[in-house]
């Protein structure tokens, strides 16, 4: 079984000093295996040689940004399931939501706290080796689920979770409205879309099946960056059987299925 000591990791961070800073913070974790390089196309010249199991990014350099990297990253098939973890004082939602939709598996604050780092580099070794799901009434491999997101990346990194859970049966969608065409001639056991979409978001989708006779009582997860607590009131008012946050802990999600499942 992969421990925190097993590790490799490839630090991107601009400053010298705050690449001292943080693998000083993933030795006393217990990482030893850590590579440190300046910038984004570094970054991505070390990726062509070797595949780490995590890359710990900042989130400004000065040959591009942290969403130039993963989205860099993500087009790449052997770099496109790569962990991806942020550390940034950056706060505006603008600027950060591109990577979290890019799918990461964690977004540490500058200064961040040993037991974030903690949980965020326990969270990379259940993206890398999870476990299946395990549900009283489901035969996980049997259930069929709906992906509704408009960021391509988001859908492919929710589906790898779902997919290393055991489940086998998901249908994509870009979008509220595409869900909502699909709804009509296909029946799922469980709906996990994204909130902000264009057109139709997933307010206006969770009505439309909350208000359908067919899809009434199908479990719906919420994945949402949002962080306004009036919004988020207003999406579980709606009928959401579970919100998650983006980026989601795969562990999180594992006890949302089981508990919205049953």
């Amino acid at each position: 079984m992969l421990k925190i000591h097993d590790l490799t990791i490839l630090l991107v961070e601009p400053s010298s000093t705050q690449r001292k800073i943080i693998i000083n913070n993933l030795e006393t974790a217990g990482v030893d295996k850590v590579d440190g390089v300046e910038s984004g196309q570094r970054a991505l010249e070390e990726l062509e040689k070797f595949v780490p199991d995590l890359v710990i990014s900042a989130m400004y350099f000065e040959d591009m940004d942290a969403a130039k990297l993963i989205h860099s990253m993500r087009e790449k098939p052997e770099l496109s399931s790569v962990p991806f973890m942020l550390v940034s004082s950056e706060t505006r939602f603008g600027m950060i939501d591109p990577v979290r939709q890019a799918g990461v598996v964690a977004v540490l604050p500058k200064p961040f706290e040993a037991a974030d780092l903690k949980r965020a580099l326990d969270n990379t070794i259940n993206f890398l080796e999870p476990d299946e799901l395990e549900l009283e009434n489901y035969d996980a491999t049997e259930i069929r689920v709906l992906v509704v997101d408009d960021s391509r990346m988001a859908r492919k990194f929710i589906c790898r979770t779902l997919t290393d859970m055991g489940i086998q049966h998901i249908t994509q969608a870009d979008g509220g409205d595409t869900a909502i065409d699909i709804l009509k001639d296909s029946y799922f056991d469980l709906i996990v879309t994204d909130y902000n979409m264009p057109e139709v978001d997933g307010k206006a989708l969770v009505e439309f099946i909350r208000s359908s006779e067919t899809h009434l009582h199908v479990p719906v997860l919420m994945v949402t960056s949002e962080q306004s607590r009036a919004v988020l009131n207003n999406i579980e008012q709606v009928g959401v059987s579970a919100i998650c946050d983006k980026p989601f802990e795969s562990d999180h999600v594992k006890q949302l299925l089981m508990q919205i499942m049953k």
